[in-house]
């Protein structure tokens, strides 16, 4: 242990503690904006400077350990007037109107900068002329970044793709794509990793809110909204709700206010996707000789884009199953539109996602199965939070309403597709009662749930031994895949997701400093499926009246059609 004084305050931490971790456990804040632990920790912006007893120079706590007998002072007048300097200088080359930028209010920028009392402007603005391409799924606004470098230590570190670089030099340093490229040329797989972890507006998702209004303005439309399993454990968190007042069923009240005629659950085509993915596995099985192993799963985009890149050899190994997003649609302008006596076009329906590469993978020409545009507009749950406020609900004095049925009904397994692991023992509960006819204990396969990156587990299946591994995180996705491809392991079937902890940590999710909550939301839905009586996909009502009125058999002629797609032929 190190004994020190920060303010006056005897402090005692474990060695190799930097100064603001230990002001941060001992309740003193520092302001910082680049920090990022065991991420970023380079002390580019110099907003964190505290001053040494004895010492001349000031020195950024972000990345200065607390040594045994030191005297720090983090609110000397030296110290606050370097502080405040720092951050005057940084908003000097900062489009600073905040009331057109969605992150205002949720800011860390502003925060440090309310918090110093900044509240004029000191130095000449010089904000640099960019350009970028807004048709993408993300956005950069280079007259926003504060060049703390966050971006491109996440996309480097954890996600490993490099998609990010330092560009220029002297006091016109800043960041752009890697090798000045357009964002469309790059290896992005618009996961939105770089999007949570920036601490202001710089880098943003493309916001589709218009659209929607528009489509409600015409109101020669049918509005059908669905919502993914993920979403339901975080919409509240920025409309000052709790967990347990931003239900399901209340989201789907204030869905109907902002004008939806039906509202959907998507965990329905979580188990849609179950149906078709574990059949094809279990088909796989049964002529083992004449098939490639492992089988990846397909539900994640930003995935589905990874291996595409990265191991285009690998392609041939993902499911050919659609996304529970893309099968909803599909289901929605076919069977649905048949139920309601209308032809596709008339219906408009919006996705809302925890992720940011599904507004890539809705674009994809050839997941248009139904004849008309299956899913016309992704919003992200940030987007979802914007659109409610804009329309002025009191979501707290909501009262709480089913989704519309039948598409509103869903498993368990269907809720925990949005954590990682959950769709390998949602599809794992399935495989196992198509092998053997009968239902497992639910729980037999909940060893697939992992927070650490990669898990690797053995199951066996009426005599048959199964190798498993589930990965989240590009970077842990990668090592898989090259130990796949070296033959260094061998899986039958293997899940990845592209952010860390799944959709519950998606790039679409709301944005919490210095927090990761990718992993408190994804045990929120394993506690969900663990409530519930109905907690296989086979046994949803709702999906088994599917097959029998529109779909046939899983895997049959019509679901081939309109629930899977071949990923070799998606563009980039």
């Amino acid at each position: 242990m190190v004994n020190a004084t920060i303010n006056g305050k005897t402090v005692q931490v474990p060695e190799n503690t930097t100064i603001l971790e230990a002001a941060k456990k001992n309740n003193i804040t520092i302001p910082h904006l680049c920090y990022l632990k065991n991420v970023n920790e380079i002390g580019a912006c110099r907003a964190c400077v505290v001053e040494i007893e004895g010492q001349d120079k000031l020195v950024s706590s972000c990345n200065t350990v607390l040594q045994e007998g030191m005297k720090v002072l983090t609110n000397s007048p030296k110290a606050r007037q370097a502080r405040r300097i720092n951050v005057e200088l940084i908003l000097s080359q900062h489009n600073a109107r905040c009331a057109e930028c969605v992150r205002s209010g949720n800011c860390e920028l502003q925060t440090v900068a309310n918090d110093m009392g900044i509240n004029t402007f000191k130095y000449h603005e010089d904000l640099p002329a960019f350009k970028w391409n807004t048709k993408f799924p993300l956005i950069r606004n280079a007259q926003k970044c504060i060049k703390c470098m966050r971006c491109i230590q996440v996309c480097d570190n954890i996600q490993q793709m490099k998609v990010w670089d330092i560009a220029k030099s002297g006091s016109r340093t800043t960041v752009d794509v890697t090798g000045g490229k357009d964002i469309t040329e790059a290896k992005c797989t618009v996961c939105g990793q770089c999007i949570t972890h920036c601490p202001v507006g710089a880098l943003t998702v493309r916001d589709d809110t218009q659209k929607v209004r528009d489509a409600f303005a015409a109101k020669d439309k049918i509005m059908i909204a669905s919502v993914a399993p993920a979403v339901r454990t975080s919409w509240g968190e920025q409309l000052g709700l709790t967990h347990e007042e931003a239900s399901a069923k209340r989201l789907a009240t204030a869905l109907r206010e902002v004008g939806f005629d039906y509202v959907f659950d998507t965990d329905f085509s979580a188990d849609l996707t179950i149906m078709e993915e574990a059949s094809e596995f279990v088909a796989k099985l049964k002529n083992a000789k004449n098939e490639k192993f492992p089988m990846f799963t397909s539900c994640c985009p930003g995935w589905v884009r990874f291996i595409k890149m990265e191991f285009p050899d690998l392609v041939s190994h993902l499911s050919s199953a659609k996304s529970p997003q893309q099968m909803f649609g599909a289901i929605i302008k076919t069977w649905y539109a048949q139920i309601l006596g209308v032809e596709p076009d008339k219906i408009y329906h919006v996705s809302f996602m925890p992720c940011t590469a599904k507004k890539y993978e809705c674009d994809v020409a050839c997941m248009n199965s139904s004849g008309a545009r299956d899913i016309d507009v992704v919003l992200t749950v940030r987007e979802l939070d914007r659109l409610i406020k804009s329309e002025g609900i009191n979501v707290k004095a909501l009262e709480e309403s089913e989704f519309d049925a039948p598409l509103g009904t869903a498993s368990g397994a269907g809720h925990i597709f949005g954590t990682t692991g959950g769709v390998m023992e949602a599809a794992l509960r399935t495989a196992y009662k198509l092998v053997t006819g009968k239902n497992p204990d639910p729980n037999a396969f909940k060893y697939v749930r992992d927070y650490g990156g990669i898990k690797e587990t053995e199951f066996e299946i009426a005599g048959t031994k199964l190798k498993i591994a589930v990965a989240h995180g590009l970077g842990n996705i990668r090592k898989v895949c090259s130990d796949i491809q070296s033959g260094k392991a061998q899986y039958d079937f293997v899940e990845c997701m592209a952010c860390p902890t799944g959709c519950a940590g998606g790039g679409g999710q709301p944005i919490h400093e210095g927090e990761e909550c990718g992993e408190s939301r994804g045990k929120i839905l394993l506690d969900m499926d663990s409530n519930m009586t109905l907690r296989f996909s086979h046994e949803n009502p709702s999906i088994i009246q599917c097959y029998k009125e529109y779909l046939g058999e899983p895997g049959g002629e019509k679901a081939h059609h309109l629930l899977h797609t071949n990923q070799a032929e998606w563009e980039l």
